[in-house]
């Protein structure tokens, strides 16, 4: 879902602004057909109101002239007084940006840039300069309603020394519409998510303007009923693509966690603490896309959580930067109750009855189905040490066959398992341990809940010392269906 914002027309841009083409020999110059001529040296995009449709071109330095920008430059007096100009396909109610630079040739000479529909056009600044140097010029121009056709006209007013042949150089001249992003937002999945299930946010920002989006940076607050999932982050595509980190100073994202948001600086040449300049879809057509993760909070069932993603740039096309924002349009996901949830208590912590050593620790799941009988169903979760490793601990379902674990490394927090990666223990449950070190206690067949009904299954931990039962914790607790 994509924002309410306009589109502006991009191209909006005068053709061959510097007269580069066609090319002049060094230190020369020559005059040129316009572009409305068949000849194959003609100006492209330039026409003029000259009877004889030539358009004087210098090349730099010639006569001692420098050009402003590039290599060539115009002369708005060729064999007559003459104006240059261009018609431009526009948007009533875009705001255009201009710039050129101007300079006399045997002195004070003048210059007036005309704007509007043909035929309709209207002085928008008189250009007095001398031959000493360049000067430039800058200006805004909002098209009004109804005019879909723009003409920009640089005419020539007067000339020092009365030869007219002769006067008002121009060079330079640029015109364009800001920059707009225009932000569009996915979540997968689409419609529903059971709680304890995470949601996947994907946010496009496209660049549908003119000129570069500058500093651009993408924020988006965690929506409430959900929890973010750490190292989730991601650049999917566009500049500076890859995996981001959490931390903020890393890289060119970072989790806010006092405001609990997502923050990422987008485009080329963004750092750690700056956005960058994102292109036009022209030049960069897929835009640049992002990518985190929440998962739907267990309290959030039978809720909706909403979610928009915000953007601010700047358009420096002017002599001020202008701060700009963008807003996406609003992603909605129906939280549903799980078929199957639990809960778990931690009952108590003794010492193992003589003569046997050891320090147990017992826990408690409620297992809960709701609308309908559950027949494949586990308990996942991980073992932790709150204050130092806990090197050993047998773990027993209730209570049956033991599974032995172990902390292979001294420095490491979490269990694993210290022989094989299952145990089927005999009273109904596979023990497995995956990748992430997370154990589950999937219930083998004939474990089944019927709807409404609550089981209880309870889990024993034995630890060679009381400091290390009460260090102990599970995390990330989860109780869920499986597929067959």
């Amino acid at each position: 879902m994509s924002t309410s914002q306009k589109p502006l027309l991009r191209q909006v841009a005068l053709i061959n602004g510097s007269f580069e083409e066609p090319s002049v020999p060094d230190a020369q110059h020559q005059l040129l057909p316009d572009a409305s001529q068949e000849a194959p040296n003609r100006v492209p995009g330039w026409l003029t109101t000259a009877t004889d449709h030539k358009i004087e071109i210098w090349h730099t330095n010639f006569l001692g002239v420098p050009a402003a920008v590039g290599t060539q430059f115009a002369e708005l007096n060729a064999n007559q007084v003459s104006t240059l100009y261009q018609d431009l396909e526009t948007i009533p109610g875009v705001t255009l940006y201009w710039s050129l630079y101007h300079r006399g040739r045997n002195g004070v000479d003048v210059m007036a840039l005309d704007i509007g529909a043909p035929g309709e056009v209207i002085e928008q600044e008189l250009m007095s300069d001398d031959n000493t140097a360049w000067r430039r010029y800058s200006g805004t121009y909002t098209v009004p309603d109804g005019q879909t056709l723009t003409r920009f006209a640089f005419r020539s007013v007067s000339a020092a020394g009365g030869n007219r042949t002769v006067g008002n150089f121009l060079d330079g001249v640029a015109s364009g519409v800001a920059p707009q992003l225009v932000l569009s937002k996915t979540v997968t999945p689409e419609e529903t998510v059971e709680a304890g299930e995470p949601l996947v946010y994907r946010v496009t920002a496209l660049n549908q303007g003119g000129a570069e989006a500058e500093n651009v940076v993408l924020t988006d607050t965690v929506p409430p009923g959900t929890t973010y999932v750490p190292g989730s982050l991601v650049i999917v595509d566009g500049p500076n693509a890859g995996a981001m980190s959490d931390l903020p100073g890393d890289d060119q994202a970072h989790y806010d966690s006092d405001k609990n948001r997502v923050v990422f600086r987008l485009g080329n040449g963004a750092t750690a603490t700056q956005g960058g300049s994102l292109p036009n879809t022209d030049t960069l057509p897929q835009g640049t896309t992002i990518e985190f993760q929440v998962r739907a909070d267990l309290d959030a069932a039978d809720t909706d959580v909403t979610n928009q993603a915000f953007a601010s740039y700047e358009n420096r096309l002017g002599t001020v930067p202008e701060e700009l924002t963008a807003v996406s349009g609003t992603v909605l996901t129906r939280v549903t109750r799980p078929p199957v949830e639990g809960e778990y208590t931690k009952l108590a912590c003794y010492p193992q009855p003589w003569p046997s050593t050891g320090h147990i620790c017992n826990y408690r799941f409620t297992v809960t189905s709701h609308e309908a009988p559950v027949d494949r169903w586990e308990i996942s979760f991980r073992l932790h040490s709150k204050d130092e490793p806990a090197p050993q601990a047998y773990l027993y379902v209730n209570p049956g066959e033991s599974v032995w674990y172990d902390s292979v490394d001294p420095d490491e927090t979490d269990f694993v398992t210290s022989t094989s990666d299952f145990r089927e223990t005999e009273n109904g449950f596979r023990v497995t341990r995956d990748p992430s070190n997370r154990f589950v206690l999937r219930a083998k067949p004939g474990h089944r809940i019927e709807a409404g009904q609550q089981i209880l299954v309870d889990v024993r931990l034995l630890h060679p010392t009381r400091a290390q039962a009460d260090a102990t914790e599970l995390v990330d607790v989860r109780v869920t269906e499986h597929a067959p």
